[in-house]
């Protein structure tokens, strides 16, 4: 019994030491339909228990999240209830489940993204529209040190999207809206190549349109200055759709 006690006292001790700590994930559906949210882990490391899941109106859920981790969080709509082909007309993750199983969101989607930092450092978080848009979503932090500041897009960017950004839903609706390197594939807009720096890919007419919308959010590749968020002290993430 005296062993066990020492050996749980040092386990203790190690992981206090070390700075390892979890931090909890919050979900919230706050948009009039059904969505089914989506996860992905970076950097090649192990995917979280949960990598997709069905969220209905006005609903939450919570994720424990150990760090380090980074990765990045969408939400699928419109999406089919056939259990043995699973599909959604927008940021669908492609592996025919519910479960993304390490799969990431095929554009156009809003994405959240965090990089929670070992030993009660400092965290980066962001909405991106990089990868286009397709719903309105938000990021807050509850129990962090420093700035800590809300990110969101709550704007309907869907509502100004020009023509050929569109993408349009079966019932004949604007479901989610393209970025210009998803639609036309070139570098100006992808920022690469030729453009593959600040100074050469600036903002274009496009991603100016998504900033309008949405000041908080990455427009483009080099929106950091005023996209990226911090936050100390091991703090929780809130992430609403529809805020």
């Amino acid at each position: 019994m005296m062993k066990t006690l020492a050996f749980y006292g040092l386990t203790l001790a190690f992981f206090f030491l070390s700075g390892a700590h979890s931090a909890k994930i919050t979900f919230t559906n706050n948009c009039s339909k059904t969505i089914w949210p989506g996860t992905l882990t970076s950097d090649q490391k192990p995917q979280l228990s949960n990598t997709g899941f069905e969220l209905l109106s006005k609903a939450s859920l919570t994720l424990d999240v150990q760090a380090p981790w980074k990765g990045r969080f969408w939400a699928r709509t419109q999406c089919s209830t056939n259990s043995t082909n699973f599909t959604c007309e927008t940021a669908d993750c492609g592996t025919g489940k519910v479960a993304c199983n390490g799969a990431g969101a095929i554009p156009p989607a809003s994405l959240v993204e965090i990089n929670i930092a070992d030993n009660r450092g400092m965290d980066y978080y962001d909405v991106s529209l990089v990868d286009g848009f397709n719903l309105p979503v938000s990021v807050a932090t509850r129990g962090g040190t420093g700035e800590c500041k809300n990110s969101s897009c709550s704007a309907d960017v869907n509502a100004v999207c020009p023509g050929e950004l569109q993408v349009i839903g079966s019932d004949g609706s604007v479901l989610a809206c393209k970025s210009a390197c998803t639609a036309f594939n070139q570098p100006q807009y992808c920022c690469t190549g030729a453009f593959s720096t600040p100074l050469t890919c600036p903002p274009t007419k496009y991603s100016a349109i998504f900033k309008q919308q949405c000041p908080q959010a990455y427009s483009y590749a080099y929106d950091d200055q005023t996209s990226t968020f911090t936050c100390s002290g091991a703090p929780d993430y809130f992430i609403t759709f529809c805020p």
